[in-house]
């Protein structure tokens, strides 16, 4: 699959005017499949492999709540990165996630083509079935360089999308709750 993608990259590298026999773009093609590759590796992931048996039985009913993940993940529209960081909180039902498993459920679907709005609801909906919790809320934030370095040229536009299941949903104190604690203080 390598061998394939470096032929389109190189493809598309001379189709735009350049020397692709040129000292600095001899290589290009091939590191740019191997970026891809990496960058998209998420399809190859599935939740069960990710999580890895980390869901502990527990007493905790109060909300637990892990900010700032740093997240990268490439537009689909345009397959230009979008980065920011997702905030996720959960009210447990019997069960707790280990704690890095939040950080590569995240990763996991922003290592695909991507709108942010879909990437919410998919690691919401992942956290909700892996853990039983009586709630989910996701919120994240990202800069889209399809919107900073194309069309509109908005340098500080930032866009926020949210996900609430359950009692975030059917709670508005609750909701309230966790939107005050992931505030930037």
């Amino acid at each position: 699959m390598l061998e394939n993608i470096s032929g389109h990259y190189k493809e598309i590298i001379a189709a735009l005017g350049e020397d692709t026999s040129r000292e600095g773009l001899i290589d290009t093609p091939n590191r740019a499949a191997k970026a891809m590759q990496f960058l998209t590796q998420g399809y190859d992931q599935k939740l069960e492999e990710i999580v890895n048996g980390a869901v502990f039985e527990s007493d905790s009913d109060q909300m637990v709540i892990v900010k700032d993940i740093e997240l990268y993940s490439l537009c689909e529209h345009h397959l230009l990165p979008f980065i920011g960081k997702c905030h996720i909180a959960y009210l447990p039902h019997n069960k707790v996630l280990g704690l890095s498993k939040f950080a590569r459920i995240v990763d996991m679907y922003a290592r695909r083509f991507q709108i942010q709005e879909n990437l919410t609801r998919q690691i919401a909906d992942a956290v909700q079935s892996v853990t039983g919790a009586r709630g989910v809320a996701v919120v994240i934030e990202s800069q889209h360089m399809c919107m900073m370095m194309r069309g509109v040229q908005k340098q500080n536009s930032v866009m926020n999308s949210s996900v609430m299941l359950g009692a975030f949903r059917d709670s508005q104190a609750t909701r309230s709750e966790f939107l005050m604690l992931i505030k930037d203080r």
